[in-house]
């Protein structure tokens, strides 16, 4: 069955499950960024599961297309469905699946879309493109988008002891001032996380740089 025909089928199974307070619910708390149909996570789970098969081996050039029209939808949950495609087809990535997920990064931006992207996606393609990390990384570090910067800082969350540490610091430096919010919540983060591994480094990190009180907060949440 054609993508695009398996994505239409799910946005239709999605509609009749379409829940008005639920959608109020979560509209307002992404800030009214976003239009919900309001299902919860649980549910689109069982929705999806007779779909699973269908959203399994499908090519480089068809998750393009498919997440593309997904990313064109106005509700949240088709933007989460397009994660699930890719995440699933994460065998099959080139190196050019990449140019996608910026894409992603910088339109229909917000904190769920970004963290996932960065922390998932992007975490597992550097892991399975590790000659690309250090120079894309480092132009995000340096971009005028601060969701390119936030997913410089944290798409090693999930690397534990395999965190490139002089990567992680320099993805940080560039933004010790800035009063973005969304900023000083990833370096606390991307800092905790690895504080999981080596707490030692992350407080000697902390005690010789100028972090704002809330990136101090959230590094040294578990010291």
């Amino acid at each position: 069955m054609e993508i695009l025909n398996v994505l239409k089928s799910i946005r239709e199974e999605y509609s009749q499950h379409a829940s008005d307070v639920n959608s109020l619910a979560m509209q307002t708390y992404m800030k009214d960024k976003f239009i919900f149909f309001g299902i919860k996570k649980p549910i689109r789970k069982e929705i999806l599961k007779p779909y699973l098969t269908q959203l399994k081996n499908i090519s480089q050039e068809d998750q393009i297309k498919g997440v593309k029209w997904l990313w064109k939808q106005k509700e949240r949950e088709m933007h989460y469905l397009a994660f699930e495609l890719l995440f699933r087809n994460k065998k099959i990535w080139d190196k050019n699946i990449l140019e996608l997920f910026e894409e992603l990064i910088v339109s229909n931006s917000w904190w769920d879309s970004v963290d996932y992207i960065a922390s998932t996606l992007v975490g597992y393609y550097f892991q399975k493109f590790p000659e690309r990390k250090r120079k894309k990384t480092m132009e995000w570090m340096k971009s005028k988008n601060m969701w390119l910067n936030r997913t410089a800082m944290i798409f090693q969350l999930k690397y534990r002891d395999k965190t490139d540490v002089d990567l992680l610091f320099m993805s940080i430096l560039p933004h010790l001032e800035s009063k973005e919010f969304f900023h000083q919540k990833a370096i606390g983060w991307a800092l905790r996380q690895y504080a999981y591994t080596d707490m030692k480094t992350v407080k000697k990190f902390v005690e010789s740089h100028s972090l704002k009180p809330l990136s101090v907060r959230e590094a040294l949440r578990h010291a």
